[in-house]
């Protein structure tokens, strides 16, 4: 008989923790909904295409060759068959935290002659670097300051001195010479 008073202990306990579990549910506020959009599960970076930089595209003159175009932007993103005298560079970057970016340049050949390009307006590379650097910035950077008895401390001149000196009465301990040569790393 002791058993099913224990039972039941068990079946109240459950009944309460699903309660309180589905009362909760109910009382979820606009901060802890805030709280729970701000934990998300990673997102994979995607990068596709050719990033062309504004001095690349700078370096790009009507007249070039299709060689030379290719030595400074690389090879193109889309090449189109029924468009053969024209090239797509394409560039998009998706990252989490971060707006989503697409670039498109587009140059047109008249035979093997590069004829014009348009496109986005692109920018250095410094610029790209800088808007790919997600990290939070602390405001204040800490002087690095020492004084000259601090610094004597370092001093490889010093230290070196005092390593090759020997104590007053000690002979100095002689060095091995180096071989002069090393044996071969494999025997025969």
């Amino acid at each position: 008989m002791p058993a099913i008073p224990q039972r039941r202990r068990w079946l109240l306990a459950a009944a309460i923790a699903a309660s309180l579990g589905l009362g909760a549910c109910s009382s979820v506020s606009n901060s802890t909904r805030s709280a729970l959009y701000a934990v998300t599960p990673y997102k994979i970076e995607v990068v596709q295409g050719n990033f062309v930089s504004k001095e690349q595209v700078e370096a790009l003159k009507p007249g070039m060759t299709r060689q030379q175009v290719r030595e400074i932007l690389g090879t193109s993103l889309l090449t189109d068959v029924f468009h053969s005298n024209r090239w797509d560079y394409v560039f998009t970057i998706r990252r989490q935290g971060v707006e989503p970016q697409q670039r498109r340049l587009t140059l047109y050949f008249n035979g093997d002659v590069l004829d014009r390009f348009e496109g986005d307006p692109m920018p250095s590379e410094e610029e790209f670097v800088a808007t790919l650097d997600t990290r939070r910035r602390s405001g204040k950077v800490p002087t690095l300051e020492a004084s000259e008895d601090q610094l004597k401390k370092f001093d490889p001149k010093d230290s070196d001195k005092a390593k090759d000196k020997p104590a007053d009465g000690e002979p100095a301990a002689p060095t091995a010479p180096l071989p002069a040569a090393y044996p071969p790393l494999e025997s025969r």
